[in-house]
């Protein structure tokens, strides 16, 4: 199992329209093989910032199967259009 985790800064103002946004982007994450979960959240301190976190079976599963697919131009349209930067990207592991 691999987490991906999204940090997002978002335009100030647009935070509502965004976690929106979202909501309806997130059926294309669902709709990718090797999806496990998701899940949004947003900042108490810094309400412009969200995290998604995004469990896959494996990196490529992200990597490979989601962002090279006709999905991820659309999620980016969908959400993108709300950043304020460009997002940070990581993948974990679990520690065993």
């Amino acid at each position: 199992m691999v987490l991906e985790i999204a940090d997002f800064d978002i335009r100030p103002g647009t935070e509502d329209q965004f976690a929106a946004a979202y909501l309806q982007a997130r059926d294309l994450l669902a709709a990718t093989p090797g999806f496990v979960s998701a899940r949004m959240t947003r900042g108490i301190e810094s309400p412009s910032r969200f995290v998604l976190l995004v469990e896959w079976q494996s990196v490529e599963a992200h990597t490979v199967g989601f962002r090279e697919s006709d999905r991820f131009p659309k999620w980016r349209e969908i959400i993108g259009p709300f950043f304020a930067g460009t997002p940070k990207v990581e993948h974990a592991q679990d520690v065993r």
